[in-house]
């Protein structure tokens, strides 16, 4: 099984939108709007990049240039609808924490 890449992100500073969740068993449209909002927030301006995990608890990082474009892409239209459908219908928990990349290392 092939791991999927990491981002590629640009010298630091940057910023990391890290959403980790609970979600309810019943998917009912999660993996359809999941797919939609990687690929809106592809096109959106400041979005650098975007990993994923799930195993029960579930994390999601984003990369943005800076806090101007974390706030367009909380405002994006379809992006509200999805948070919205978050709450009442898929996710059990969840936080949102924004940080501020200063430094990054690793292999290849």
């Amino acid at each position: 099984m092939t791991s999927p890449p990491l981002a590629e992100t640009p010298a630091p500073p940057y910023y990391a939108v890290i959403f980790t969740s609970h979600r309810h068993e019943v998917d009912d449209g999660y993996a359809q709007m999941a797919e939609r909002m990687l690929e809106l927030a592809r096109c959106q301006p400041g979005f650098l990049g975007v990993e994923s995990a799930r195993d029960g608890l579930g994390i999601t990082v984003s990369y943005w240039a800076d806090l101007d474009s974390i706030r367009q892409w909380r405002a994006q239209v379809e992006h509200r609808q999805a948070q919205r459908l978050g709450r009442e219908r898929w996710y059990s928990a969840f936080r949102v924490r924004i940080a501020r990349v200063e430094r990054e290392y690793g292999l290849p």
